[in-house]
């Protein structure tokens, strides 16, 4: 993780900033979902977690604790063996504790309208590794559902791997993680909880070296 200079330290404001002016509105949420494949429409969604990402006083950015759900799958869902493997996930498991889609949409969706409210941002973003791929399989599954007010932008999400390849060379979410820092466990990988946990961390560290970035520029430049 990135250190704070003592510079940049005694240089933040002691202002709280408005969290609703940092990404235009947006409440950065992180998301992970494990599936039975690629096809959002086809493929079954077994696994979803959020992350929210929330501002200090400071303007500095760190994830919540994970809210997830094992889902049930849809009917006529098609799950790929390959993805099990990667994943495994057992969807026949008794102690699975999954949920149908809709609970599992109003149970993630909950804490985000909070935080919504809290923030007074208007509407939530999907951060992701890989975003296009968890924004697609919660559109498809709101969809499925017939939900009618999803938190998320539609289209619009913010992706750590290119974010990753940009601040650390790394697109890969584990190559990226340890680039910056922060714990890397394999075995615990391809759990939506974990994967999500990861991926807010990663963000979190980018955003805020680029604040510091930022803040120590003004700095030099006020003492010129």
């Amino acid at each position: 993780m990135i250190a704070m200079p003592a510079a940049y330290a005694a240089s933040m404001s002691a202002m709280p900033p408005k969290y609703a002016e940092r990404f235009r509105g947006f409440l950065p949420v992180v998301v992970d979902v494990e599936t039975g494949g690629f096809d959002n429409e086809r493929d079954a969604l077994l696994e979803i977690a959020i992350c929210i990402v929330r501002m200090d006083e400071h303007g500095s950015v760190r994830p919540d604790p994970a809210v997830s759900a094992h889902v049930v799958p849809f009917p006529g869902a098609n799950i790929d063996p390959r993805a099990l493997e990667i994943t495994g996930i057992d969807p026949t498991h008794p102690f699975r504790g999954a949920v149908e889609e809709r609970e599992a949409l109003d149970h993630i969706f909950k804490p985000i309208r909070k935080a919504l409210r809290e923030f007074d941002c208007q509407r939530a973003v999907l951060v992701g590794h890989n975003a296009a791929f968890d924004l697609g399989f919660v559109n498809a599954a709101i969809r499925r559902t017939g939900y009618k007010r999803s938190p998320f932008h539609l289209f619009s999400c913010f992706d750590t791997a290119t974010l990753g390849g940009l601040a650390y060379g790394q697109t890969v979410l584990s190559k990226a993680v340890q680039a910056a820092g922060i714990e890397w466990n394999a075995n615990e990988a391809h759990s939506a909880v974990y994967d999500a946990e990861r991926t807010a961390l990663l963000f979190c560290d980018i955003v805020n070296r680029w604040k510091m970035m930022q803040d120590c520029w003004q700095l030099h430049q006020g003492s010129v």
